[in-house]
């Protein structure tokens, strides 16, 4: 009679997963191998574990990915939990594996040189490295077991690097800007132009809805409040419109009944976006570029060549400074935090801020970008 397999194994493709009820407790997991003998192994292992939990009340080995997994269900409403999604799946391949026990600086060192050889800033490696600081926290305090206690007995000091590589802001010039948004596909350029006509962060412009208008009747224009969850402070951020932004905002009305910026998907509906710093974006910052190196018989600046989405609000603000509006007048146009409730103003005080933000598309000749833009779109 030939040798029977552990009972509560159970082959999916080519993996052996666990599928047992023990001393009450159902596992269902994968084993992580198409080797019956392996299996059995791991599935003997996992048994010893939990008879030590049931009997003497240790704590269960959990690993790293099923924390991470955990943190992602729970904060799935989180403003930036994709970007938290992306660097816990690049770290899956490094320490995924391995029980949350077993996650500090030493086990982290591989992929941290993993990313420095990448060339990433330490900027982006902190974030990374911040999600699995957060993780192990809440591991070591808010997550318990059904004996009581914590998933962790105490986090780990998950150390962040001092960024000193963090690359300085590139405002545009006005031909810059003209070059870079010929390039742009229509729906990212009408993005860009709002952007840089009202010093929004790219996530607002990407999230911006139709109710979160507000009509001002007095001055013949309307506004919009961006409510905290979807601005990165956390306050309410109002946006006034200049005669360029106001322009681009008539373009959009009526081709989404929440959105007002959406693209045309594959699927042949109209959606938002989800982020402007796309391929694309990526592709006509490199042919802008090029144009330029054509044009003027020299390369491009780098700093045009690599230019950021977040450059566009850098740009809206040297130009408020260029033009002498003043140090509380840009605050509240580019929705930096103050002392001022900033969505609460008087008419006087909204007609000062629309007369800010007026002065830096006054320079703007016929042939400003808008006025492209707006032709190509509508022609």
């Amino acid at each position: 009679m030939g040798n029977q397999r552990t009972s509560g194994l159970i082959m999916r493709g080519e993996i052996w997963h666990i599928d047992k009820t023990f001393r009450g407790t159902r596992i269902c997991e994968s084993t992580g191998t198409g080797d019956l003998g392996q299996a059995e192994e791991y599935l003997a292992k996992r048994l010893i574990e939990l008879r030590e939990i049931s009997i003497y009340g240790a704590r269960e080995k959990r690993s790293f990915r099923t924390a991470a997994t955990k943190y992602l269900r729970e904060n799935a409403d989180k403003k930036r939990i994709m970007d938290d999604a992306l660097h816990l799946k690049l770290l899956d391949r490094f320490i995924g594996d391995l029980e949350l026990a077993q996650v500090h600086m030493g086990s982290l060192q591989e992929f941290i040189a993993k990313r420095r050889q990448d060339g990433v800033k330490t900027k982006t490696l902190n974030m990374a490295l911040g999600v699995v600081r957060r993780i192990c926290n809440l591991a070591s305090s808010e997550w318990i077991d059904r004996l009581g206690k914590t998933w962790l007995p105490a986090a780990p000091k998950i150390k962040l690097f001092a960024v000193k590589d963090a690359r300085p802001p590139y405002p545009l010039t006005r031909e810059e800007q003209t070059q870079l948004f010929k390039e742009l596909p229509d729906h990212l350029a009408c993005m860009a132009l709002f952007k840089v006509n009202t010093g929004t962060r790219e996530q607002e412009v990407c999230t911006l809805k139709w109710e979160y208008e507000v009509k001002v009747p007095e001055l013949d224009t309307s506004v919009f409040i961006i409510p905290g969850e979807n601005v990165k402070n956390g306050d309410e951020r109002l946006v006034v419109l200049n005669r360029v932004a106001k322009s681009v905002i008539e373009s959009q009305r009526g081709r989404h009944a929440e959105y007002v910026f959406v693209h045309l998907h594959r699927k042949g509906e109209l959606r938002p976006m989800i982020r402007m710093n796309n391929s694309a974006w990526k592709h006509a910052r490199q042919r802008a570029a090029d144009e330029w190196a054509k044009e003027h018989g020299s390369q491009a600046p780098e700093g045009f060549r690599r230019v950021r989405v977040h450059d566009l609000k850098h740009t809206y603000g040297r130009r408020l400074r260029a033009e002498g509006v003043s140090f509380e007048d840009r605050q509240d146009l580019l929705g930096h935090r103050s002392s001022r409730i900033t969505t609460h103003y008087s008419q006087a005080e909204l007609t000062n801020l629309i007369e800010a933000s007026e002065k830096v598309c006054a320079a703007q000749s016929r042939k400003s970008p808008a006025t492209t833009w707006l032709r190509r779109t509508n022609g």
